[in-house]
């Protein structure tokens, strides 16, 4: 029995037939299953043998038959890997460019609320009535001539005098004051918001932001005593128990007279807040001299 030859015992062109013929046999039986599964399709008719001797055929580069399958697979996978990796990049800079700009809104939002809980530094606006009492006026000449007394005023606050001279006055409520009565000097008149000039025309004036009747607090009032009506002419007459009566539009409120004072038009304190409820009555003084002013204290009846 002649002994079998290995692959080191065969001349290299033996091994080439040999490859040669084992490629054939492979691609025949891919063709008959290729003939079999149906998968063959006839491009052209059979050529002639004399164009078949003519027919140049490169070299055949075998492929297993997964393999284009598998490389397919794999050339999907890495397109996909690649836009994922890009989605990946994307989603991480959204997220700092996020993170910076909620840091500046933060930043710009603490900002914001320091400056709105910052207290600004007010620099007061100086009041006319802060400086001087109401119902200053030159003396009435012989024709009953008269005007505000503006030399009672600092001269770098009377352009304020001028500006708030037509000021709205605060609506009425309820509780606002609307009539004095003082039976001792036969007294029964309207009271109107606001103590200047053109207000004290129309009857007693309150000094705005002053109390309510009944309520804690300061009710400053004014009137002229030989102008207008001559409304607070005789309050020198008034006499510790003496009566001031103020009405709202629900209720009457009595205050007792307690005191009497003369004072300079500087005197602002006594339109100051009270802690209790009281009526300050306020006019220029002496009659046709009108160089200081009378003032007029009471206290609220039975609190």
């Amino acid at each position: 029995m002649p002994r079998k030859r290995t692959p080191e015992d065969l001349s290299v062109d033996e091994l080439r037939r040999l490859l040669v013929e084992k490629r054939r046999r492979l691609r025949s039986d891919r063709l008959d299953h290729f003939r079999r599964t149906g998968r063959i399709v006839m491009l052209a008719p059979d050529l002639p043998p004399a164009a078949l001797e003519n027919l140049r055929v490169g070299p055949v580069v075998e492929t297993p038959e997964g393999e284009a399958t598998e490389l397919s697979v794999s050339q999907r996978r890495r397109w996909m890997d690649g836009l994922l990796l890009g989605i990946e990049i994307l989603a991480v800079i959204g997220l700092v460019f996020i993170l910076f700009n909620g840091l500046g809104i933060l930043r710009d939002l603490n900002r914001e609320v320091a400056a709105a809980l910052a207290q600004e530094t007010i620099t007061p606006t100086p009041l006319v009535t802060a400086v001087v009492l109401p119902s200053g006026h030159t003396p009435p000449d012989a024709s009953g001539n008269t005007r505000p007394n503006e030399s009672e005023i600092p001269e770098h606050l009377r352009p304020i005098v001028q500006s708030i001279a037509n000021l709205p006055v605060p609506t009425p409520s309820l509780e606002t004051a609307i009539r004095i009565q003082i039976p001792a000097i036969g007294v029964d008149a309207p009271i109107v918001q606001g103590d200047g000039w053109e207000q004290l025309k129309k009857g007693v004036g309150q000094h705005i932001g002053s109390a309510n009747p009944g309520q804690r607090g300061n009710v400053v009032l004014s009137a002229h005593n030989d102008i207008f009506g001559e409304l607070f002419r005789y309050l020198d007459r008034l006499q510790p128990g003496d009566q001031v009566i103020l009405y709202s539009q629900q209720k009457q409120y009595i205050y007792i007279v307690t005191r009497t004072e003369i004072v300079e038009p500087t005197r602002v304190d006594v339109m100051a807040p009270t802690s209790d409820p009281t009526v300050t009555l306020i006019s220029c003084y002496p009659y046709l001299v009108d160089n200081q002013r009378i003032v007029v204290f009471a206290k609220l009846q039975n609190p």
